[in-house]
């Protein structure tokens, strides 16, 4: 039994569900898969979606806990740790940038703070009229489609320089308000993008300006839980993975503000737990079979991005990448889509690996969500992986996602358990290296 510090409410749950009796779904499959049982599902999900943790908003205190409690578990159920690192938290650095000050003239008018929003990697940045040929310079002028021209310019892996005309200025003050926010990186760049709204009139090929931005920075810790069972074949993987953070504290709803992401992502997390015990107490694989944790999915998979940079992604056979399953479908418990399912053969496997089971995989119902691109397989399909995102929420209707109302008491912990349990199945194939997914052509994938 797992012995944690928990709130009334999550006590309470706990209690309810740890002295139900429940029949199995599979029948005869019980006897091969007793460490998926529904009662540890419920130890794991109430201590991951409890109130302590505050919404496991990366960069907190509570989050460091949080994954202090999955490398306990991945301890426990005898996962090895990977190479070169001491413990199952996989540390790493992030850095932030907030424009603090920024002050200049466009011709013979001052610089406006409210003017001028961007990415900014630099302590400070001084650039001038006199100094185009060290950045690009680039304009949107009168006309131009904004979004489009904006969307093009903000990708850019140069330093550059964009002056909006002032016909712009009313998506321009929208666009200023939500790119204020600081800027992230965990590498050393040099690829400043600055957006200016430019006087009438004004042309930096014909008028001379000098900005000068000033930024405070400050560096980030943050770590992913990550573990292996060694196959027979090591350069051979199966990888299992979910999120470990969420959006911490939010505006409170009903004297409610904390964000508990018991859907959105400790499902998953509770899922791959529940693998890595149950894989663990299984003879040697034929593939080695991981099992990752990410943190800061929600600030944009910086995690994955991470753990995608230390290993060699051509090792990887396939990413079950599991994100909210504590909901039944749309079509009903006992199924489970999949993102992306066109741009591997991982879909069809997962489909047909069970053709006398009560439970369905198949392809993702939301195709205008783009949720492929949505979670944290994304990195990993740019290298190739066939990696997919294993889901059961009917997202378009789901009144908890990034709500204060993602709590322990919405999730159906037998849908949950089952899931999980038709997730281990479903893989037996790939992790007896029986099945191999296609890969993914990085070239499809933005």
């Amino acid at each position: 039994m797992i012995v944690h510090c928990r709130s009334t409410k999550t006590i309470r749950y706990s209690l309810i569900f740890s002295i139900l009796c429940v029949g199995w779904l599979f029948g005869a499959s019980c006897a091969q898969e007793q460490a998926i049982e529904v009662e540890k599902t419920t130890e794991l999900l109430a201590f991951l979606a409890a109130d302590e943790h505050k919404g496991r908003q990366a960069f907190s205190q509570e989050i460091v806990t949080v994954e202090e409690f999955i490398a306990q578990e991945f301890n426990q159920a005898g996962l090895k740790k990977l190479p070169e690192l001491p413990g199952f938290r996989q540390e790493f650095s992030i850095s932030e940038y907030q424009i603090r000050r920024a002050e200049g003239s466009l011709g013979a008018v001052p610089l406006a703070s409210n003017t001028l929003f961007g990415r900014v990697y630099s302590d400070s940045l001084h650039w001038t009229s006199d100094q185009m040929s060290s950045f690009n310079v680039h304009s949107i002028g009168p006309g131009e489609p904004f979004r489009a021209r904006f969307n093009e310019l903000s990708s850019s892996t140069e330093a550059s320089l964009i002056f909006v005309n002032a016909d712009h200025s009313e998506i321009f003050s929208r666009y200023q308000q939500y790119y204020s926010r600081p800027s992230r990186t965990m590498k050393s760049v040099n690829t400043d993008v600055v957006f200016v709204l430019a006087p009438e009139r004004f042309n930096p090929q014909d008028h001379a300006f000098d900005l000068r931005i000033y930024t405070d920075k400050t560096e980030h810790r943050l770590a992913n839980v990550a573990g292996y069972i060694p196959g027979k074949r090591s350069d051979e993987i199966i990888l299992f993975s979910a999120h470990h953070d969420h959006i911490g504290i939010r505006t409170a709803v009903e004297g409610d503000s904390i964000a508990n992401g018991a859907n959105d992502n400790a499902s998953g997390v509770t899922a791959v737990i529940q693998l890595a015990h149950h894989f663990a107490s299984q003879p040697t694989p034929e593939r080695s079979i991981y099992f990752v944790t990410f943190t800061a999915e929600e600030m944009g998979g910086y995690g994955s991005q991470y753990f995608s940079e230390q290993l060699n992604p051509d090792q990887i056979v396939a990413m079950f990448n599991i994100e909210m399953i504590g909901k039944p479908a749309v079509s009903g418990p006992n199924s489970a889509w999949i993102t992306g399912y066109e741009r591997s053969t991982f879909g069809q496997i997962l489909t047909d690996s069970a053709p006398d089971s009560i439970y369905t995989f198949y392809a993702d119902p939301y195709p205008n969500q783009n949720l492929f691109y949505r979670s944290d397989n994304r990195t990993l399909a740019r290298l190739g992986v066939p990696a997919h995102s294993i889901s059961t929420t009917p997202i378009d209707v789901d009144p908890d996602y990034h709500q204060v109302s993602d709590e322990f008491d919405t999730i159906n912990l037998y849908h949950l358990n089952n899931t999980i349990k038709a997730i281990a199945r479903a893989a037996m194939g790939m992790i007896s290296g029986e099945q191999t997914p296609t890969r993914i052509d990085p070239a499809t994938v933005d």
